[in-house]
């Protein structure tokens, strides 16, 4: 899709863990930024746990030391905005944790993202000759949190129309900034390949880190559990929408 917004972020995400949920659509009301709309799956409000590794990473061209690869675990769900022309589907972030501070401060207030930073790593581990582990752990208040999914070694493309596809073709980020404003950005990659999750972990302190809201829902086996490879990305320069609010009668 074309558009005049410079690229303000060009990484690789690679190794992409999805572990998807079915929750109250109430819970992400809070969330919802203005001029979008709850995306549902079959009739169901979904969040991702996702955990994948950011590589070769570029912020307005510049490879900042230290800031280059790294981890990130996000809680995200669906959403889709009408623009006056066509629908387009989105994301929108309930929590970001990177193990660098001025990814952070960057996302936060250019963005208005939810990032927190926290002490980071990952492993990936052949279990066999047919199966892979990919592993995310974050430490808080001297825990460590993961996340995690073992993984058949073979690549398929994604299905149009599938739960695979709603889960990760999404090209467009939301962000609730107040009750009429919303920061929209673009998000630029290729359609990924993808392979069979043999099966999953998720161990976290979802109180502390997501709100009580979320724990019955995490606290449960995830609906569904995906895992990508990933490619090359781009995000473009964000812009806000404004919605008129609506005056009383």
């Amino acid at each position: 899709m074309a558009t005049s917004k410079s690229r303000f972020l060009t990484a690789q995400w690679k190794n992409l863990v999805m572990l998807n949920y079915e929750v109250d659509p109430e819970i992400l009301k809070p969330y919802l930024p203005a001029a979008t709309e709850i995306d549902l799956w079959e009739g169901k409000a979904l969040v991702s746990m996702v955990g994948f590794l950011f590589k070769e990473t570029s912020v307005l061209g510049v490879k900042w030391p230290f800031h280059v690869n790294f981890e990130e675990v996000n809680l995200r769900f669906y959403v889709r905005h009408y623009d006056g022309k066509e629908w387009k589907r989105g994301a929108v972030f309930v929590s970001e944790i990177v193990p660098k501070l001025l990814i952070t401060v960057i996302a936060n207030t250019l963005y208005k993202e939810h990032y927190s930073c926290f002490p980071m790593r990952h492993s990936i581990t052949k279990e066999g000759a047919s199966h892979t582990q990919f592993l995310y752990e974050w430490k808080v208040k001297g825990r460590w949190n993961k996340l995690g999914a073992t993984v058949r070694n073979a690549l398929v493309k994604i299905e149009p129309g599938s739960a695979e596809e709603f889960i990760f073709e999404h090209y467009w980020g939301y962000n609730r900034l107040t009750d009429t404003k919303t920061m929209q950005y673009q998000v630029e990659h290729i359609s990924w390949q993808i392979a069979e999750v043999k099966d999953s972990v998720f161990d976290a302190d979802i109180a502390a880190l997501y709100g009580e809201a979320f724990v019955p829902y995490l606290s449960v086996k995830p609906f569904s559990a995906f895992w990508a490879n990933g490619s090359d990305i781009a995000v473009r320069m964000g812009d806000k929408l404004v919605v008129d609010p609506v005056l009383p009668k």
